[in-house]
């Protein structure tokens, strides 16, 4: 009882993390649960993949209701990492945990100092910043130039859409490997690479990531890597933390959010070293 009720706390403050970052709450679900419960890698990783599910399902309707997602970009982008999940979910029971733990901690040191970065880097108009960069990236040829019209929002114009469909393939791979949905990967992606707002780049996240997480759960559910008596109550508290954490989303300065990423992921890193290290 008292287990079960440590690990649906734990899955609040996972569930808000994760949907005011997009991450869908896997990035502190699976230390949480290695290094705080003992749960093994591989397992943690199941178990990790269903709460993204449920972080994606209660902060999808709020932040469109919002008009803080762009669906369309979103759609675009899924396919690539929905294809990536599948074929990473292949290949996650081949590797060993401790690599798995050691990739999983080389990302989010790399991602948490590109934010960084971005953060000091002195800010230009987004109008002007994405279209340099969609025209950059379509070499102005009509169809690419008319797609990125298509997936535009206000203020903004996402380019490098080809390095996008590849970075998003690659995202669900992470997806599979490490169960964090690939929220880790599609943020700074759309951020820092296409040029879409921070907050509009997690509304977006948090869309994807549940088709992302499912498509990879199915093959750990047939493997039997996800264990109902952790996952349930994990989740339940995932669930409650991400309809708090999605409402707070837009009273949050993007700076503060900024900080936010990059502390979780640099504390989350380290965890994720002493664990590859044994």
């Amino acid at each position: 009882m008292i287990v079960g009720l440590l690990l649906a706390a734990g899955g609040f403050g996972a569930g808000v993390f994760g949907s005011l970052l997009g991450l869908g709450g896997g990035i502190l679900i699976v230390p949480l649960l290695t290094v705080g419960f003992g749960v093994s890698f591989r397992e943690a990783v199941g178990v990790s993949l269903v709460c993204v599910i449920v972080t994606s399902s209660a902060a999808a309707g709020v932040y469109l209701e919002r008009h803080l997602a762009n669906l369309r970009l979103g759609m675009l982008l899924e396919v690539f990492t929905a294809t990536g999940a599948l074929v990473g979910g292949l290949v996650a029971f081949a590797l060993p945990e401790q690599l798995l733990a050691g990739l999983f901690a080389i990302l989010l040191a790399y991602t948490a100092i590109s934010m960084l970065r971005r953060g000091r880097a002195p800010a230009s108009p987004p109008p002007a910043t994405t279209d340099e960069l969609g025209a950059a990236d379509a070499g102005a040829q009509p169809p690419t130039s008319s797609l990125a019209d298509e997936i535009a929002g206000p203020g903004y114009r996402p380019g490098r859409l080809v390095a996008g469909a590849g970075g998003s393939l690659g995202a669900g791979v992470v997806s599979a490997l490490l169960g964090v949905g690939g929220g880790i990967v599609k943020v700074p992606l759309m951020h820092l690479v296409m040029g879409v707002p921070l907050k509009v780049a997690t509304a977006t996240s948090n869309l994807m990531i549940g088709v992302t997480a499912a498509a990879s759960a199915i093959v750990y559910l047939l493997r039997g890597g996800i264990d109902p008596y952790v996952a349930g109550p994990t989740a339940v508290g995932v669930f409650v933390g991400a309809m708090v954490g999605s409402r707070l989303a837009s009273r949050i300065h993007v700076d503060l959010l900024r900080l936010l990423f990059v502390g979780v992921l640099a504390l989350t890193a380290v965890q994720m070293t002493l664990r590859a290290l044994g």
